[in-house]
């Protein structure tokens, strides 16, 4: 997840319900009748994911579904222990569901439906995409060595040319194996227009785009709450980025317009984001997104009055030092900004004599 530049006029605040209260990592904060936050910490700049535990009942079974999971590690794991002895009241996880497949959702589905024998319950799209990349061929393709294709010649075709970059690149082959070393080989599809019971309540599924290949959200009516997963976060933008396999997709064409389909939630819904706090004002921080992405675009479009790569429009959008876990997304989201203008036919592309793909402005501005 990375933050490019905020809005030049920032909107309305969001309202935030617990005010500054984070639930302590190992612990869990009861938001809702049944419903529970809890926080795992992340070894990146994002330095944190939310889960949340629903209490559940499946054929008069008492006990738990788990919204996704962390990643893979050891401190993970020994904080989900002291769940399990703390806090589950002992009763039994009953099912793991996933919003989508980036690593600090699923990397510890794994563990969770072994350990409880419980079901993982995600998309199709994002059980396979999963499944792919935690194996040893995905890896070996994500990372690939020059000239054979993967994330970093993905790079070098949009600029990213220096030895040391696309070396720290292929270095990252195992950076999600590392994280989700396996996934279930069975699961549960859950798909747009579903509805999950969960113990007294139903839950509507909606998909969305451009984030992930097929990102689950859910919303309670009778609740009121939304739990967004990357969808929708209070603070930061999340990443949208064009991959290898799909290189002239339109993530950021997809990203925007599922974000319309929420706005048809009641102004007071109280959103569950994956990174950051609780939050009211789902409008608002729609229309907040909406802004930045016009901002970000219109510079640009600026920028490419004259011929531009992926790779020198990162300072438009990233005004700061990244390192290499930064450095990767900020090159997807690069391009995926370019890749939005080029669809909407205000940007041309050409391929270069040196293999590198510029775009310029379809007409001055």
């Amino acid at each position: 997840m990375t933050q490019t530049n905020p809005p030049s006029q920032p909107a309305s605040p969001l309202i935030y319900p617990y005010g500054e209260t984070l639930v302590e990592a190992g612990h869990t904060m009861e938001i809702a009748p049944g419903i529970y936050w809890i926080r795992m910490p992340l070894p990146f700049a994002l330095d944190h994911i939310n889960l949340w535990l629903l209490k559940d009942r499946i054929a008069d079974q008492e006990g738990w579904t788990v919204i996704d999971c962390g990643i893979t590690n050891d401190e993970t794991k020994t904080h989900w222990e002291s769940i399990f002895a703390k806090h589950l009241y002992g009763l039994p996880i009953l099912r793991v569901l996933v919003t989508h497949m980036h690593p600090d959702h699923i990397g510890l589905a794994h563990f969770l439906c072994e350990r409880w024998k419980a079901p993982l319950w995600v998309s199709m799209s994002d059980f396979l995409m999963a499944q792919w990349l935690s194996s040893k061929e995905g890896g070996v393709a994500v990372g690939a060595s020059s000239g054979s294709g993967g994330a970093a010649d993905h790079y070098a075709r949009h600029g990213l040319v220096g030895t040391e970059d696309l070396e720290r690149i292929r270095s990252r082959s195992d950076y999600y194996s590392r994280l989700v070393p396996q996934v279930p080989r069975r699961y549960r599809r859950i798909m747009e227009g579903d509805e999950v019971q969960i113990g007294d309540h139903r839950w509507k599924v909606s998909m969305g785009y451009g984030h992930a290949p097929e990102h689950a959200t859910f919303y309670c009516t009778k609740l009121n709450i939304f739990i967004s997963g990357d969808m929708v976060l209070p603070r930061i933008s999340t990443n949208v980025s064009v991959y290898d396999a799909d290189p002239d997709a339109d993530p950021l064409g997809l990203y925007l317009r599922s974000l319309e389909q929420w706005l048809s939630l009641p102004v007071d819904t109280l959103v569950l984001p994956s990174h950051g706090k609780p939050f009211k004002g789902l409008h608002t921080r729609i229309e907040q997104l909406h802004e930045h992405h016009r901002a970000r675009l219109s510079e640009t479009l600026e920028a490419c009055q004259t011929p531009k790569h992926a790779f020198e429009i990162i300072p438009v959008l990233f005004r700061r030092k990244l390192d290499n876990h930064q450095l990767s997304f900020a090159m997807g989201e690069a391009i995926a900004h370019l890749n939005y203008l080029w669809h909407q036919k205000k940007l041309r592309r050409s391929l270069c004599e040196d293999g590198i793909w510029r775009f310029c402005a379809a007409s001055p501005l």
